[in-house]
């Protein structure tokens, strides 16, 4: 299940629930109003641990590793023959265009 998903579901249950409390107040029904409460809750807590857990940023280990493999193939190209200049110049930009998107 995606985290959109969830998030989707968790908003279904919260609108629900603030029905829910509503009605059970009016009605005068404290079990149905600690019933809707826990599943409200449960729906927050379980969108909260979901959120926590998905991280959208790499680990800085792979970062490093991108790193060094990048560095590497700027070297090989060098090596190769492209002037180092135009090739770092290409990677900045193509970092920047990366940024942006």
């Amino acid at each position: 299940m995606s985290l959109r998903v969830l998030r989707t579901m968790c908003a279904a249950v919260f609108v629900c629930g603030i029905a829910g409390l509503v009605i059970g107040s009016v009605l005068n029904n404290n079990g149905a109003v600690l019933t809707v409460g826990l599943v409200t809750v449960v729906a927050a807590l379980a969108l909260l641990a979901a959120s926590a857990v998905a991280r959208r940023e790499p680990i800085d280990a792979f970062e490093e590793a991108e790193a060094e493999r990048l560095e590497s193939s700027v070297q090989q190209l060098v090596d190769a023959g492209a002037p180092e200049t135009a090739v770092r110049d290409l990677v900045r930009e193509a970092m920047r265009l990366g940024r942006r998107s």
